[in-house]
């Protein structure tokens, strides 16, 4: 089986496979671009990372047990200033979130991992799969925005 947790690690600060990691994407950018909208009707970068933090939380919550639901954020949080103070802070919360649930799938017992998330199948919100169904899915929507973030940081 595909070690999830490995693959988490390299999709968020490692050696991801699709190219540079989320983080060290995120670390590049100029703080004063991030909140910019230079393809028209596309996100931001800190809109990106507010999107991914929001998800990454909502996986911790439904891998601790709670019932799939939107995340609590919302699923596109919106910034509350647009400072390099608050994207250090967007910065903390995205790091904060990935440790947490790197810590949390670290302890997994192997038959964790097929431990049915709460709820039935809800493709739009993600619910009905198993714990390694969901990391996988996460790893996959971090590489899908890391490619987005990569492109914006172009402009």
């Amino acid at each position: 089986m595909i070690d999830l947790v490995d693959e988490l690690k390299k999709a968020y600060t490692g050696d991801a496979w699709h190219g540079n990691n989320t983080l060290s994407l995120l670390l590049t950018a100029n703080p004063a671009k991030v909140f910019t909208h230079p393809i028209p009707n596309a996100h931001s970068i800190a809109e990106l990372v507010l999107h991914l933090t929001a998800w990454t939380e909502e996986v911790v919550d439904r891998i601790s047990g709670q019932g799939a639901k939107e995340p609590a954020k919302g699923d596109w949080p919106e910034t509350k200033e647009m400072s390099e103070s608050q994207w250090q802070s967007i910065l903390e919360e995205f790091k904060t979130a990935n440790d947490k649930l790197i810590e949390l799938v670290n302890i997994f017992q192997p038959s964790q991992w097929s431990n049915d998330v709460k709820d039935e199948r809800d493709r739009e919100l993600g619910a009905g799969v198993n714990n390694a169904q969901l990391i996988n899915g996460l790893i996959q929507h971090h590489a899908y925005h890391s490619g987005q973030i990569a492109l914006l940081l172009k402009f």
